[in-house]
């Protein structure tokens, strides 16, 4: 087996393939859609490098793996190539991040005030992540207003950002001991 060119030329004109062959624009909503997709994916990465606990590492490679399929679930036009399977989301995976959501959260004490992130390196980080993810949010339903997206692709990643809020609030806590609540007489 040959080893592939990394640089291939067919994009140099501004357009790229969609999953089946198909050429968009490379600022088609569908590429700006899989494209935060990957940046968040790229942002978890640089969160893991900041986590200890097993759990939550364990519970991230979950979570990019879960990426990869919305990536490749957004990269195919439904209406001229066939969807596979494995580009699926599934309720299991939406109750698996609801279930984590609600350990963590179980762990931390009630929010009387809004949080500003920040409070130690992994709380920034997840909070980071928390902002792309609602900016992939906003672009897959962007892309819903042309074509269909499945309910469970913008739930999926809907929950998510609760997650990295959640777990932004457990990093914070766990480092810093306090979180950094919003003082509107700043102002």
């Amino acid at each position: 087996m040959t080893k592939s060119m990394i640089y291939t030329r067919t994009g140099d004109k501004g357009t790229t393939s969609l999953v089946g062959g198909r050429r968009v624009s490379k600022v088609h909503r569908r590429i700006e859609s899989y494209g935060t997709i990957d940046e968040l994916n790229s942002f978890i990465g640089l969160l893991m490098t900041s986590l200890e606990e097993q759990q939550d590492l364990d519970f991230l490679a979950f979570i990019q793996h879960k990426l990869f399929t919305i990536g490749s679930y957004l990269a195919t036009d439904q209406t001229t190539t066939e969807l596979h399977i494995e580009s699926k989301v599934t309720p299991e995976s939406i109750t698996r991040i609801e279930e984590e959501i609600d350990r963590i959260d179980a762990t931390l004490p009630k929010m009387n005030n809004f949080v500003l992130p920040g409070g130690c390196r992994s709380a920034s980080l997840a909070h980071v992540c928390r902002t792309v993810c609602r900016r992939a949010e906003r672009r897959i339903y962007s892309l819903a207003e042309e074509s269909e997206v499945e309910d469970a692709v913008l739930i999926f990643i809907n929950r998510l950002s609760d997650y990295l809020f959640v777990l932004a609030r457990k990093e914070c806590l766990k480092n810093n001991g306090k979180e950094i609540i919003w003082d509107y007489t700043c102002i």
